[in-house]
């Protein structure tokens, strides 16, 4: 009878395997510290795309009754959802990233313990979007307050949110990874998501910009986080709904992949 190879130390795994037990982990010590800072974070998140929502909803609502057919504070509100994702998606991800793998070196601690760069990468995107998801509420929240009527749709609001979140939060892990120094982040906010947001349908229809614009508009994903909740929130899905978050989950998949790709190659010498 022939003799078994000896198991591993520690159990059998499979590289690149999502293991439940490894997730968890690194998520719980997310919420642990989350704990300390959460009313600044939650402040910045909530505050920023709220004070969008006032300004242009009550601002241009006195001037511009409609938008597209759509009461000004219902159109703002629904729009601005998708800043509240971006902000409180795309920061983190770059910047606790940056200087938990930089400074802190908690990305080589945590990968010492039975859990890889994918298992690390992935439970620190999931974290972030499932906050983003949450965040994304505040300006219906405000919106109810100021005229606009609740919807059963408004329920789905979260898990847009937390879709649309995945994707950023792994885009800013990916430019975590490639940026030289923390000001590098100057760059990407002001050449690559401040464009983004002012072109994806928040505060004035693309159909206005000029043919170009109105091309690159189409491709950027929040355009399409825009139109699906304003879809839900206002109780108008459709078959094209299913379009834009196709395009959602595909940004997701793909900027997930790039991340784990790009901090991997940092991370594992």
């Amino acid at each position: 009878m022939s003799a078994q190879a000896p198991a591993p130390v520690g159990g059998a795994r499979r590289v690149g395997r999502l293991e439940p037990a490894a997730l968890a982990g690194v998520m719980s010590r997310d919420v642990v510290i989350f704990k300390r800072y959460w009313k600044a974070t939650t402040f910045s998140s909530v505050v920023q795309p709220t004070i969008y929502l006032l300004a242009f909803g009550l601002g241009f609502g006195t001037l511009l009754k409609q938008i597209d057919h759509v009461k000004t504070i219902e159109y703002i509100a629904t729009g601005t959802v998708a800043t509240a994702v971006l902000f409180s998606s795309a920061f983190p991800g770059m910047f606790n990233t940056f200087i938990r793998w930089q400074f802190q070196r908690t990305y080589d601690a945590m990968l010492a313990a039975p859990v890889d760069v994918e298992e690390l990468i992935t439970a620190e995107v999931l974290w972030i979007s499932l906050r983003a998801g949450v965040y994304g509420l505040a300006p219906l929240v405000v919106g109810l307050a100021f005229g606009l009527q609740p919807n059963a749709g408004m329920l789905l609001v979260p898990f847009i949110g937390f879709l649309t979140g995945f994707g950023f939060a792994a885009f800013g892990v990916a430019i975590a990874a490639v940026a030289k120094t923390i000001d590098n982040f100057n760059y990407v906010t002001s050449a690559v998501l401040t464009p983004m947001f002012l072109v994806a349908g928040t505060f004035f229809p693309i159909s206005t910009l000029p043919a170009g614009l109105r091309t690159i508009a189409q491709i950027n994903p929040l355009y399409h986080c825009v139109q699906l909740v304003r879809d839900a929130s206002l109780g108008a899905l459709g078959t094209a709904d299913l379009g834009h978050a196709a395009v959602l989950l595909a940004f997701a998949v793909i900027m997930w992949r790039i991340a784990i790709w790009q901090l991997g190659k940092r991370l594992i010498d």
